[in-house]
């Protein structure tokens, strides 16, 4: 018997797609949120009597704005998780997951590492315990790759 001399052609699925292009904004959306919202909008805790941020609706959300923040950047690595995005198919799988595993590890040992005094921490100095939280979320988002991987 002879073998079938078939040609195997591996189709190379294209690296810019919607889904890929909305993760990315969800990402950056979401980075910026916190980052604004630290720099600009938080009040300052070592002015007395503090000083509300502006714009004042914002500055009233308080610590919700990390969760909205880290909450899209999260976001938008799991919608990056679908095979039609380069972190959702082949070995951009792993290497998404074993990143966001190892950055929610980092993110609790800096946490516990400077538990003591979170004052010269930037975002971690507003979070406190919820540091924990954050840490296990990004684990969270590390098992929704890994449910991609095969």
């Amino acid at each position: 018997m002879s073998k079938a001399k078939t040609a195997i052609t591996t189709e190379r699925a294209p690296i810019i797609t919607v889904r890929f292009v909305i993760a990315l904004l969800l990402f950056v959306a979401g980075i910026a949120w916190v980052a604004w919202y630290y720099t600009s909008v938080r009040p300052d805790p070592g002015v007395f009597p503090p000083v509300d941020g502006s714009p004042k609706a914002i500055a009233d959300l308080g610590r919700w704005n990390y969760t909205i923040g880290l909450g899209l950047a999260m976001l938008g690595l799991m919608v990056s998780a679908h095979p039609s995005t380069p972190l959702g198919r082949g070995r951009g799988v792993v290497i998404a997951m074993l990143s966001c595993f190892l950055l929610g590890l980092v993110w609790i040992i800096l946490y516990y590492i400077f538990a003591n005094d979170l004052s010269r921490v930037p975002v971690f100095n507003d979070l406190g315990n919820w540091n924990l939280a954050v840490g296990i979320a990004l684990m969270g988002v590390g098992f929704s790759f890994a449910t991609k991987w095969e």
